[in-house]
């Protein structure tokens, strides 16, 4: 009965009056998830939104005129948005590492033509209105864990006695966390001179797999141990992570790899793809430093048999005669080494090549030889006073440190200079000075700012912890010395140390004079390598540039084409870029050697 009703109750509304409703947008919340937005002065290029998208709606679009710093961790490319496959979950919002991309509240776009649903944004948005921002990263969002693990370390009081390594290493559990926060974008890949694989060994950490992530490591890095102690560790300045926090420990992880697994199982794994076929070329290496080690170790494992000269008693250079043990423990440098000559590298330590044979005989002995020594001289302010007995060069001082030598520590000591050097015997005669008198004397005199020091802000931090005092800004004018007797460093306060050019000019107030009692000083301004061995011919014969380096190609060959030179003879002293050199000129030697 009621639906024969139906049609005739319908009918009554015809004679009422129509309510007529606006058509008016109605507000989105705040935080409502629009079209991408991204700052292109913020954007890296780091491509980490495009690998957490499921639905690959993210492609990164190499951008021609943008700035490419692989140092600083910038890569020429933006992030380009597929909305045919976004669903706008927005986790590429919240695991942006710098905070450049953000949802803006701009919803609407109406086209026949599916190109343009494919965007590059930027910070105007989709069509260039400025929307404001819906869904932005937050803390309560941010998927990114900003702060790094701390690291155990000796206090002050239980190492400024001794040279035990002060820093301790991971635990398990911290490691584990620490591996946690890298996104694998890979900028510290490309930071690094050796493009170390860290990215691949820290996710290996992080999956338990200790073995597979020194595998990672041995890749590009025969000395694991060294640098996971002393590398300069640049991958960490252009980690996205430190662009709004602290970067990820990658030298640390390194370190924490290598010590859990056994030296002997690292040997068995480092022999994997060695080959077993000798190629019957012999190649002479000259300084058992990093670069040389590295051109040692590649050499063999393609067949070819490697010898190794080495002035002093032990391999190692200045990773040994220039570090203190405190910072890098011996028996683990002695483990690279030992795992570099199970390779079939012979080294022959307390050999001179100017005394028990000349470069002459390495030419026609060898097939191909490599000059790769250490900066072993110290150079001098070349100030008044600077020859008297008590004042002393740095790097020669270290060096008898490690052979234990005796040397006559003073009660007050002053060292010049503002680099890692200067601060490692500083603190290496803090030590015996404290052994020998009970307490610490010390000053370090730097040139530069506070701000500007060359040195690591560890070692400046834990210097100080030790109880010695630091002068920045500080210049030597002279080492003042009364009737033969050294008495003290006299400075005046520096106002500025490069020209309008850049160069090395330093300018002084001499108005502002301070004097340093001391009755021994200590230069710590640079080191060159000492190249009188190559002999009088031969140094005619090569060319050499402005600097008094040897010419070389990107190969790292000389103007003579049976020798290479690589390490600090030609770029200073590294151990990383080191490394990068021995595996350049271990490739151009292979190459020049090996039949085609």
């Amino acid at each position: 009965m009621n639906s024969l009703l139906a049609p005739l109750k319908a009918l009554s509304f015809l004679g009422r009056q129509p309510v007529t409703l606006p058509i008016e947008p109605r507000p989105a919340a705040p935080n409502y998830r629009g079209f991408h937005v991204n700052d292109w002065e913020l954007c890296i290029g780091c491509g980490t939104c495009a690998t957490i998208c499921d639905n690959q709606a993210i492609r990164m679009m190499d951008i021609k005129d943008l700035p490419s710093d692989p140092i600083k961790g910038i890569k020429p490319r933006r992030p380009a948005m597929d909305y045919g496959r976004c669903c706008w979950c927005a986790l590429c919002v919240d695991v942006c590492p710098t905070g450049s991309l953000a949802l803006s509240r701009e919803y609407v776009h109406v086209s026949l033509d599916l190109n343009t649903f494919f965007i590059l944004p930027d910070e105007k948005g989709m069509h260039g209105f400025g929307f404001p921002k819906g869904w932005a990263k937050s803390s309560d969002s941010d998927l990114l864990d900003l702060k790094r693990q701390g690291m155990s370390e000796l206090k002050a009081e239980a190492r400024q006695d001794s040279f035990v390594e002060i820093v301790q290493g991971f635990d398990d559990q911290t490691a584990l966390l620490e591996a946690s926060r890298c996104i694998q974008c890979g900028m510290c890949h490309d930071a690094c001179p050796t493009n170390m694989h860290a990215p691949e060994y820290i996710r290996a950490i992080w999956a338990g797999d200790m073995e597979e992530a020194v595998r990672q490591i041995y890749r590009t890095n025969p000395l694991a141990n060294v640098c996971g102690r002393v590398c300069t560790h640049r991958c960490e300045a252009a980690c996205s992570i430190g662009r709004r926090g602290e970067p990820v420990s990658i030298r640390w992880l390194k370190r924490y790899a290598m010590d859990k697994v056994s030296h002997e199982r690292i040997k068995q794994m480092a022999k994997e793809g060695l080959t077993s076929t000798a190629t019957g070329k012999k190649v002479a290496i000259v300084g058992s430093g990093p670069a040389g080690l590295t051109v040692a170790y590649d050499l063999a494992r393609q067949g070819h048999a490697v010898t190794v000269f080495e002035a002093l008693d032990k391999a190692g250079g200045m990773m040994r005669y220039g570090i203190p043990e405190y910072r890098l423990p011996y028996d683990k440098l002695d483990e690279d080494i030992d795992v570099i000559q199970s390779m079939g590298v012979e080294i022959r330590c307390n050999t001179r090549v100017d005394i028990d044979m000349t470069m002459a005989d390495l030419e026609k002995d060898f097939d191909a030889t490599l000059v790769a020594i250490g900066s072993h001289g110290g150079r001098s302010t070349r100030v008044p006073g600077a020859d008297h007995p008590q004042v002393y060069s740095a790097i020669d001082l270290l060096r008898r440190i490690t052979l234990n030598e005796a040397i006559d520590v003073r009660q007050k000591i002053a060292v010049i200079g503002g680099g890692n050097v200067a601060f490692d015997i500083a603190r290496s005669l803090a030590r015996l000075q404290r052994n020998k008198f009970g307490e610490v004397n010390m000053v370090v005199v730097v040139l530069e700012a506070r701000e500007s020091m060359l040195a690591d802000e560890s070692e400046v931090r834990e210097a100080d912890d030790e109880g010695i005092q630091l002068f920045t800004s500080r210049g030597p004018r002279r080492c003042v010395v009364k009737k033969g007797t050294l008495t003290g460093l006299e400075t005046v306060r520096c106002i500025s140390i490069f020209d309008e050019q850049g160069r090395f000019h330093p300018m002084y107030d001499d108005g502002d004079v301070m004097f340093h009692e001391a009755d021994m000083v200590v230069e710590a301004i640079g080191q060159a390598p000492q190249l009188e061995f190559l002999g009088d011919v031969l140094t005619e014969r090569l060319e050499w540039d402005k600097r008094g380096r040897p010419v070389i190609d990107a190969e790292g060959r000389t103007s003579e084409a049976w020798l290479w030179a690589a390490g600090d003879v030609v770029e200073g002293p590294d151990v990383i870029h080191a490394i990068a050199a021995g595996h350049r000129v271990a490739s151009s030697i292979h190459q020049e050697i090996t039949p085609a």
